[in-house]
């Protein structure tokens, strides 16, 4: 009779137990037996006898392969797929896997099964993209979308030494050239490119058309020894002032020294600065593009609530100006919609638009869809016009509606009861025996809150 064994690795341990070795390597990875108590990956013979055969056979419930769980972690992100997030692949539940994320129950380590009760629950977690960034590399093109930009652009990007590959990895093409290296990029240093490089206009480069030449062409490029930083560039990393940077470089020992520049205008390295930044959450990584809702009115009545993806809202300074917005819709049928809506005489009303780094706004009408175009990864986007005049705020309530007041066209009698405005104008009362029963055309109309509401408080200050 052989020696007994006293040390059992997993396959050893899986066949003493008469278990498959991916029930073992599931109960070793969720808890439900022991940890190794013999070394890496290695178990004593107390503790594999004591452990439940059934029960350890019935909490597998059948593994599940790697394509099967990156299309449950894609369609977990959201259907569609939200702007700037390319889908999951196989080869990311590898990742997942080498990170701890995920248990390895079997097949190939690049494209591992894995259990399918544990892939549900990361993709109910709420911060699913933030450790997709963090752990799965992308390629080239998964990396453009992520940006948000065309395959011409990140060649840009590249070119330019703003972001380096952090691996390779071989892919058999066949009959288009055979094996071939690909380069692997940080999805995580791909999203903080508009944090840590906020000089770069990137809502250009994002709207680039096909055909034209990339915005990144005309900068010039940079290297490990030339990306060094100055304070206030720092400052405009984390949104903070210059003095809040020289208090923390006084006060955390930690902060980077400099390696260039003088005692009063020191430079530091880029890379290392944004290290520090990430450490002391100072800056934090982006977790989305952004969204803004719309609120809308169409002129035969229609109502519709939409969402734009990375909105940019650009207000005119002019009242004879127009605003723009644009950003990307979740799918073809909104744009036909807020389309439709617009086609009138008068166009649409906004009744609501809420976008990042602006208050609530409502415009009164005359709003139209002026473009649609696809770029970048393939998603739309459009924008939407208005005359800036039409510009108002929503009232205090909250509950949507555009603040209005009437602008006198003559000056008021001594009988006017009305609430006075300090750009001049009058919010009428019934009671009101100049203004409460007819108003047109002794008063105006106009949006109050907006630009030319703004305009006219100006104009009355001016002339006091």
């Amino acid at each position: 009779m052989g020696e007994r064994r006293e040390v059992y690795d997993v396959v050893q341990a899986a066949g003493r137990l008469r278990v498959p070795v991916a029930a073992w390597r599931w109960a070793a990875g969720s808890g439900l037996v022991p940890a190794a108590d013999a070394g890496p990956g290695q178990w004593s013979r107390a503790v594999v006898e004591a452990v439940d055969p059934e029960a350890v056979r019935a909490a597998l419930r059948g593994p599940i392969g790697a394509g099967v769980a990156a299309d449950r972690l894609t369609q977990a992100l959201g259907v569609p797929l939200p702007p700037m997030r390319p889908r999951v692949t196989a080869a990311a539940i590898g990742h997942l896997v080498r990170a701890s994320l995920l248990v390895y129950l079997g097949g190939e380590a690049e494209f591992p099964e894995v259990h399918p009760e544990q892939v549900a629950a990361l993709a109910r977690r709420r911060d699913l993209p933030a450790l997709l960034d963090q752990h799965v590399p992308l390629g080239p093109d998964q990396a453009a979308v992520r940006l948000g930009v065309r395959g011409r652009d990140f060649d840009e990007v590249v070119g330019l030494g703003f972001v380096a590959p952090v691996g390779t990895v071989e892919i058999d093409f066949k009959r288009q050239g055979g094996v071939t290296s690909v380069p692997l990029y940080s999805a995580r240093d791909i999203a903080l490119l508009d944090v840590v490089r906020p000089w770069v206009d990137w809502r250009a480069v994002r709207e680039a058309r096909p055909g034209r030449r990339s915005p990144l062409a005309c900068l010039t490029p940079v290297t490990p020894d030339t990306d060094r930083v100055l304070l206030a560039e720092v400052a405009g990393m984390a949104r903070v002032g210059r003095a809040a940077v020289v208090h923390w470089r006084r006060c955390h020992a930690d902060f980077p020294t400099p390696t260039a520049g003088t005692e009063t205008r020191p430079e530091f390295e880029r890379a290392d600065v944004v290290a520090w930044l990430l450490a002391n959450d100072k800056i934090t990584l982006p977790a989305g593009a952004g969204q803004a809702s719309l609120l809308v009115r169409g002129t035969g009545g229609a109502t519709g609530r939409f969402r734009l993806d990375a909105p940019w809202l650009g207000l005119a300074n002019d009242v004879e100006g127009s605003d723009q917005l644009s950003g990307w819709v979740a799918d073809d049928s909104d744009a036909d919609a807020l389309a439709a809506m617009a086609a009138g005489y008068a166009g649409a009303t906004l009744t609501r638009l809420t976008a990042p780094g602006a208050g609530p706004l409502a415009v009164l009408g005359d709003v139209r869809l002026t473009d649609r175009f696809r770029f970048g990864s393939g998603a739309l986007r459009i924008m939407l016009e208005w005359p800036a005049r039409l510009r108002g705020t929503t009232t205090r309530t909250g509950r949507g509606g555009v603040v209005r007041h009437g602008v006198p066209q003559t000056r008021t009698g001594e009988d006017c009861v009305c609430e006075r405005r300090d750009c001049g104008g009058l919010d009428p009362v019934l009671r009101c025996p100049e203004h409460g029963a007819e108003i047109a055309p002794v008063l105006e109309w106009h949006a109050g809150g907006g630009l030319r509401c703004a305009q006219l408080t100006r104009g009355r200050a001016a002339s006091a």
